[in-house]
């Protein structure tokens, strides 16, 4: 039996799934632009326990999206599941966001989901899956342009998911792709691969583990008066 904690932080969305051999239990999450996972996340976590019936001490492993995404999103999601794991005990796996994102859509075998975060200006994180998850191209932050993804439009149906997707569109009008703006990750995607991974003993060293930002975080100083 395999009880995993899921933690999704990366985006707008807080979300909290608890899962049993890849199976949703019970889930907790609130999409909003404010990004409040601070104040959020923990009351989740205890509400998705308890409305589950089971106590932390059930829990096998715990579960993050690793990114990449929001800077502060990720750095909360993991510091909570690198306290939990310390404390119990147990191990930590870390996803993909953008695979647990493109997890969200079923499309016919021989067509590609290609994940796209939104990021500064006309840029986006993504990558490319093919119909089975299997990940096609590496995961890249990127202008968009005329030129984005035509190796992929020109063979087949593309479906671009997440936040990055309406850059896409309306960069890339193309009759081979579909569009679905408005997905943001969730812990419920995480749940199976979680799972996958457990049962193959994918750990992270907890003590060393770095959430993946894909890009350095910048800060603007203060100019003075």
């Amino acid at each position: 039996m395999a009880l995993i904690l899921n933690l999704e932080t990366a985006t707008t969305n807080c979300s909290v799934c608890l899962s049993l051999n890849g199976k949703m239990v019970s889930i907790k999450e609130n999409n909003t632009p404010s990004y409040s996972h601070a104040e959020q996340l923990h009351v989740f976590i205890k509400e998705s326990m308890d409305e589950s019936g089971y106590e932390m001490s059930d829990l096998d492993a715990v579960a993050v999206s690793m990114g990449p995404g929001s800077y502060t999103g990720l750095r909360i999601g993991v510091s909570a599941a690198k306290g939990l794991c310390f404390a119990l005990d147990i191990p930590l796996i870390s996803i993909a966001t953008l695979k647990s994102l493109a997890g969200q859509l079923d499309v016919t075998k021989g067509d590609s989901i290609v994940s796209v975060l939104d990021a500064r200006r006309m840029e986006v994180y993504s990558a490319v899956f093919d119909a089975d998850l299997n990940q096609i191209r590496d995961t890249q932050a990127e202008i968009v342009d005329l030129e984005s993804f035509q190796d992929y439009l020109s063979k087949s149906k593309i479906h671009f998911i997440g936040s990055g997707a309406e850059k896409i569109k309306q960069t890339l009008p193309n009759v081979n792709a579909e569009f679905y703006m408005d997905a943001v990750p969730s812990a419920k995607e995480m749940a199976k691969l979680t799972y996958e991974k457990y049962k193959k003993f994918e750990f992270e060293d907890v003590a060393y583990f770095e959430p993946y930002y894909l890009k350095d975080f910048l800060t603007t100083s203060t100019k003075k008066q």
